[in-house]
């Protein structure tokens, strides 16, 4: 992968979109808290993979760092987590992909919005097309990463044109004041502040591969500067325009883009937008599938290499040279969570389940992740590592300000929404689908050591 790869590879792994309906939920507000968002998270964020990926280029990321800040078991938790992440992240994702592709079809398709039989076939399909080309490997993978990119950029732009003009023609849905754009302390309100800060995550993930990119050193930085000022660009113009064509009122998170899109491209004529804006949305949901199974894939692989999970994760395919066991497993965990989510509940509580476990279980790692910038400013840095300006004080204050923006949005991303009805039991459901996660990994690291003490050769340690 070249620097371009990378980039595109960035923009389709961070960038959702529909976190842009979900923050113009809010209103006006959510453009300042987009700006903080970048600040508080993304810039700490940066910094901590450029210098962190330029002392320790080994394949692996986050992972690698933690093991030497902290030992052996914090970096398997670290890897353990962040993998287990995209167990639900992956349906969450397809399910947004499956909601707008039925904006293609007009309005007779949206009588499949409630059912739970089309999301789950659908979440399963568009995860064995990602799964598939992955396992080709990246020379054919990364067409999906870069398809799913430019299908992430063009609905944007549409959405902003549209919006706009829309705005040009008969005035804005939103009323924007000076009151409306400070951040409010309701319930709705702190929980867009978790959204937003995981919304800004996942820079991290090209640090994983780098063995398989060209010249990672400088590739790497570079694509991550370019990268966020689109990511940056995508998420306030892309709110306001979703403002500017809709009161917030109307504005859904599983539909919300899709909505606004269709509603503005109508008001001025131009109804063969949406069905397009909708087509390439989906294919967007795909790339960014495919780009984290990518990613994700090569961390299990290299726990597998270490002896922590079974033998059978460190194989390659002998044909394609990739990660195989590894990417199957993901998809395989993925593909039961999808199931899984729809158990006593509907669409919209499936889904909203499926981010809040996500959002949780990404925290956990990030923390570590931080922790290690900090803990790792002890060790000389070589010639050619990218330092942060400033040097090792500025170091420890961005990862400082990394680590505590995590740990409040993981207080903040425990809230139930606002229209929940068994408010009680969705945090208990949040909180204890994450102890699990953690008990299962602790038990496999328990169980790897174990092993490996008692010597006994090809069984998992």
């Amino acid at each position: 992968m070249g620097q371009r790869d990378v980039v595109m590879f960035l923009v389709v792994a961070v960038v959702g979109t529909r976190w842009i309906a979900t923050a113009a939920a809010v209103g006006p507000s959510a453009l300042v808290i987009w700006l903080i968002g970048f600040l508080a998270l993304f810039v700490p964020l940066a910094f901590t993979v450029v210098e962190l990926s330029s002392r320790y280029p080994q394949e692996g990321g986050l992972y690698v760092w933690t093991r030497r800040a902290f030992g052996e078991y914090p970096g398997f938790l670290t890897g353990w987590m962040y993998w287990s992440s995209n167990l639900t992240y992956f349906p969450g994702l397809l399910y947004f992909s499956a909601a707008s592709a039925l904006f293609m079809f007009g309005p007779a398709a949206h009588a499949l919005s409630t059912s739970i039989p089309y999301f789950v076939i659908a979440s399963l399909a568009g995860l064995a097309v990602a799964l598939g080309m992955n396992i080709v490997g990246l020379d054919v993978g990364k067409w999906l990463h870069n398809a799913g990119a430019i299908g992430t950029w063009i609905p944007v732009a549409l959405l902003i044109g549209a919006g706009f003009v829309v705005c040009a023609r008969f005035g804005s849905a939103t009323s924007f004041t000076r009151a409306s754009l400070i951040p409010g302390a309701h319930l709705q309100d702190l929980v867009l502040w978790s959204t937003i800060a995981f919304a800004f995550g996942g820079i991290e993930s090209a640090s994983f591969m780098s063995e398989e990119i060209r010249d990672p050193g400088r590739s790497i930085p570079r694509a991550i500067v370019i990268a966020g000022a689109m990511i940056t660009a995508i998420y306030v113009l892309g709110t306001l325009a979703v403002l500017l064509a809709l009161p917030k009122s109307e504005v859904t998170g599983l539909e919300g883009i899709m909505q606004a899109t269709t509603r503005a491209a109508e008001r001025i004529g131009a109804r063969g937008v949406g069905p397009v804006a909708a087509l390439l949305t989906t294919i967007g949901g795909l790339g960014g599938v495919g780009a984290w199974l990518a990613s994700n894939g090569r961390l299990t692989f290299v726990a597998g290499v270490d002896r922590y999970l079974p033998a059978a994760f460190g194989k390659l395919h002998p044909r394609w040279g990739t990660p195989h066991v590894a990417l199957l497993a993901q998809g395989a965990g993925a593909a039961l969570f999808a199931v899984w989510g729809q158990a006593g509940t509907g669409v919209k509580g499936a889904y909203d389940a499926l981010v809040a476990m996500t959002v949780i279980a990404y925290f956990v790692p990030l923390l570590f992740l931080f922790a290690a910038m900090i803990a790792l400013q002890r060790e000389s840095a070589g010639p050619g590592v990218i330092r942060v300006p400033g040097g090792r004080p500025v170091a420890i204050a961005m990862g400082g300000l990394g680590f505590a923006t995590t740990a409040i949005s993981m207080v903040l991303a425990a809230l139930p929404p606002a229209d929940e009805k068994h408010p009680a039991f969705s945090v208990a459901k949040v909180i204890g689908g994450t102890l699990i996660l953690i008990a299962i990994g602790t038990a496999m690291y328990a169980r790897g050591r174990r092993t490996r003490w008692a010597g006994t050769p090809g069984t998992a340690i």
